[in-house]
């Protein structure tokens, strides 16, 4: 009788071994046109480091080395931070600043979406009307509105205070932020909410589960200008807060600022202080103002 050959089982590592004996593929040489592109973006983004080094550079300088030619002190005065931030306000500043900025961020919003939401899926009567008014308003600077604004709340007795800083930085940002969300809500399908609807929420409910988080990063776009543009405010917070201690942070910066001398270490060793939160901030959401910005160019 024929003996009967058993056929060897198939193992797991026949799909593994047959994927090593794949050749691998080669490496796609670089273009020329490439590798200008990347020189050139390079090439930009070092122009526009350069004055940052420059600042940090001459925060470390010490007192007597100012005047010096070279581009690199002798020695790194480190202790220009602790002198800074121990004989001026600059705490005081910097903790008025991101009271300003952060209360000025949350009162937009708290405005904003549902006042563009509304804007972007109700067809109201007047509705291009408000619009129009919403981008007239961006044409109004700050320094034309000063003497009314400090004549209104000095009668109110609200000068030298943190929340007039906060109503005045949240007014003037509120345009933009109404402009890009109205912009942004009607990209989005008003399907998916009918559809939530239909599953038992209400408006309010599809707004906050449904398109909110669809429109996050439009949202996170008017955060970061709003944020920015209240961190950076100089006029209003110069002329409605005159205590050093209820200044913001661009206020304080200017105080190192005399008549006759600057003290340039410790002018660019609080200006160092002072865009350290912006960077960071910037830098966890930078993705979402990219996406952001671009949503809604192409349908």
């Amino acid at each position: 009788m024929a003996q009967q050959t058993i056929p060897a089982p198939l193992t797991k590592t026949a799909p593994a071994e047959a994927k090593e004996r794949r050749p691998a593929r080669p490496r796609r040489a670089l273009r020329p046109r490439t590798v200008l592109v990347a020189a050139v973006a390079w090439l930009i983004a070092a122009v526009f480091l350069l004055p940052y080094l420059q600042m940090v550079i001459t925060a470390l300088r010490p007192a007597g080395e100012l005047r010096d030619a070279t581009y690199l002190p002798d020695q790194f005065a480190w202790s220009n931070f602790v002198d800074v931030w121990r004989e001026s306000n600059l705490g005081s500043n910097l903790r008025v600043t991101l009271l300003v900025a952060g209360g000025s961020t949350l009162l937009v919003l708290l405005v904003a979406v549902p006042a563009a939401y509304y804007t972007a899926r109700v067809k109201y009567r007047g509705r291009k009307v408000f619009l129009l008014l919403v981008l007239v308003t961006q044409m109004f600077q700050p320094t034309s509105l000063l003497v009314g604004l400090y004549r209104e709340f000095y009668q109110l007795g609200m000068l030298n205070s943190v929340w007039t800083l906060v109503l005045c930085n949240a007014a003037f940002n509120l345009a933009f932020a109404i402009w890009i969300l109205t912009a942004y809500f009607s990209a989005i399908p008003v399907q998916l909410e009918e559809a939530a609807m239909i599953d038992g929420l209400g408006r309010g409910g599809a707004l906050l589960r449904v398109t909110l988080p669809l429109a996050m990063p439009g949202v996170v776009t008017a955060v970061i200008f709003t944020f920015i543009a209240a961190w950076n405010e100089f006029v209003m917070g110069l002329t409605l807060s005159t205590v050093p201690e209820s200044q913001p942070l661009t206020v304080g910066i200017n105080s190192f600022i005399g008549n006759y001398t600057v003290q340039w270490n410790y002018l660019f060793a609080a200006s160092v202080i002072a865009i350290v939160p912006v960077v960071v901030l910037f830098a966890f959401i930078e993705r979402h103002v990219v996406s952001g910005l671009t949503a809604g160019s192409v349908k």
